[in-house]
């Protein structure tokens, strides 16, 4: 098992606040991955108007949630099951699979490879090579591929690196999956900020395919990490029956499950928020392409790769430079193959990256 060091997640603003002595309501989080236009103004508006729901339970099936995310994703609703946020049901699939021997590819992120280990499975990476600026090889990658593997784990677009698997070779990789007995876990979770979502989302691959689940979740795209709401897209039938047998009845609250019809129908804010994205990320990206201080990584979601081209400084030392500023990045040196010369942003509002990249660029 490969160490992880500490860090700070971006969500640990308590932690910077008792640290750093800044309020963490001062802090501009480019660390979380979280969409800056907010929650939807549809969940915003109809939330309170439903907030009796929280006196009775939810229905046990989530039949009018699992049809509003089928719609939202062109899936079948009996495809869908879903999960207290995206976590729990990276745990329940590991669970069922019980891999003794799982593929993840690195750098990514690391409670993959923590479920794993809580199960007895061994784990082994399949690294992104710098050399090829993250981007998979899939020929090669294929030819890694072998019976003793019960798992293959792909976060796409991945995180940290930004960089994505087109659907033309996931299906190639389902393929090589299917002959050796893998079963694949694709999370989806940042796919969504994709400009060409259809060329990268394997959703449609579910059709064709039943060793393969692909999971999402509302914390990033739609703002709502504390609503703990995820889903997984599965045609295998046996399988999504043996984590329903598996999972604890109810683990989604009613507000959560009123929340996702409003805000997976709210076409104009999911719009407004694709349009914010590629902007800035277009922008962004040319920005520090001219840089001579930095190397930026094309990204396909909605975050950016940078690694540090000045050796006189490293990524621990430029976190502090701009948290002490109140603008948090990720110190990209606790993943997996990525020394103290990477760090990772994510995109906010033009005025915030402005000032973001005034500081890393002066």
């Amino acid at each position: 098992m490969i160490k992880h060091k500490d860090h700070f997640h971006g969500s640990d603003l308590e932690k910077i606040e008792k640290i750093y002595g800044i309020k963490k309501e001062d802090i501009i989080s480019f660390s979380a991955n979280v969409n800056p236009l907010g929650i939807s103004p549809k969940l915003k508006e109809g939330i309170t108007k439903h907030i009796d729901c929280i006196t009775t339970y939810p229905d046990r099936d989530y039949v009018e949630l699992r049809n509003c995310i089928a719609n939202y994703c062109s899936t079948e609703p009996e495809n869908i099951i879903v999960g207290n946020g995206s976590t729990e049901l990276i745990s329940l699939f590991v669970q069922i699979q019980h891999p003794t021997k799982a593929m993840i590819l690195g750098p990514t992120y690391s409670e993959y490879e923590r479920e794993i280990a809580l199960g007895g499975g061994k784990t082994i990476y399949y690294p992104l090579r710098e050399e090829n600026d993250f981007l998979l090889d899939p020929n090669h990658f294929i030819s890694k591929l072998s019976e003793d593997i019960d798992m293959l784990i792909i976060c796409n677009p991945n995180n940290p690196t930004g960089t994505a698997i087109n659907a033309h070779d996931m299906r190639k990789i389902l393929d090589a999956c299917m002959e050796c007995n893998i079963f694949v876990m694709v999370d989806e979770t940042y796919v969504e900020f994709a400009e060409n979502v259809n060329e990268i989302s394997a959703v449609s691959l579910t059709r064709t395919y039943d060793n393969i689940a692909i999971l999402r979740g509302t914390s990033k795209f739609f703002a709502s990490p504390g609503l703990r709401l995820g889903y997984a897209i599965c045609s295998n039938s046996d399988l999504i029956q043996a984590i329903n047998r598996r999972k604890d009845p109810w683990t989604i609250n009613s507000i959560a499950v009123i929340a996702g019809t409003l805000m997976f129908n709210d076409e104009e804010y999911i719009k407004n928020t694709r349009q914010l994205i590629k902007t800035e990320r277009d922008r962004l990206f040319k920005l520090f392409e001219e840089s001579s201080r930095f190397k930026p990584y094309k990204p396909q979601g909605n975050f950016m790769l940078l690694k540090i081209i000045d050796e006189n400084i490293t990524s621990g030392e430029l976190f502090d430079k701009c948290i002490r500023q109140g603008l948090m990045i990720r110190d990209c040196s606790t993943f997996p193959y990525l020394g103290e010369n990477f760090i990772r942003f994510c995109f906010m509002n033009p005025s915030d990256n402005d000032k973001l990249a005034s500081l890393l660029l002066g």
